[in-house]
């Protein structure tokens, strides 16, 4: 059976179940068809072996859950990014067009940092945001100097690697 076979397989048997499903959760008839067509993609871009797939509706359960979650994240850091926006003199605001390339930015960021241990991923942000020294962050989180330079090289590597990192 060929991966496209496979996928027209999963879409035809399963697509009007999963849209009920969300629709029960979700209670929007719009937003179930959105994420349903949102978690194919999903399926699609992860190259999962389709034919594998010994629980067709717990799979897509499992990564509709992911692609709500991340559209509830993306609406965080959206929400964030429009408050700190709010506070700067209209002459500094940026265009739409920057707007959008700075909020797809941050919601990449998060979404490579949420693969990291709270510790980490907090570290991190101190540094990288707060401009803080390790001797601080250590301090802060009640940890080593030593733990802090090791969550920051775990931290960088996961970024540049965030597949191989984990």
């Amino acid at each position: 059976m060929t991966p496209q076979h496979s996928l027209t397989q999963l879409y035809q048997q399963h697509h009007g179940w999963l849209r009920g499903w969300l629709y029960r959760h979700l209670g929007h008839a719009g937003d179930a068809a959105d994420f349903a067509q949102d978690t194919y993609l999903r399926v699609i871009e992860s190259r999962q072996a389709l034919e594998q797939i010994r629980e067709p509706r717990a799979f897509l359960t499992t990564v509709a859950r992911h692609v709500m979650l991340s559209h509830l994240r993306r609406r965080e850091v959206e929400r964030a990014y429009v408050d700190a926006l709010a506070r700067l003199p209209e002459a500094l605001a940026p265009s739409p067009e920057e707007r959008a390339i700075v909020l797809e930015t941050l919601c990449e960021i998060d979404r490579i940092l949420d693969g990291l241990p709270a510790r980490v991923r907090q570290a991190f942000l101190w540094a990288q945001l707060d401009g803080m020294p390790y001797a601080e962050i250590a301090e802060r989180l009640g940890v080593s100097l030593s733990s802090v330079k090791q969550y920051m090289a775990r931290a960088i590597r996961h970024c540049y690697f965030p597949e191989a990192a984990a």
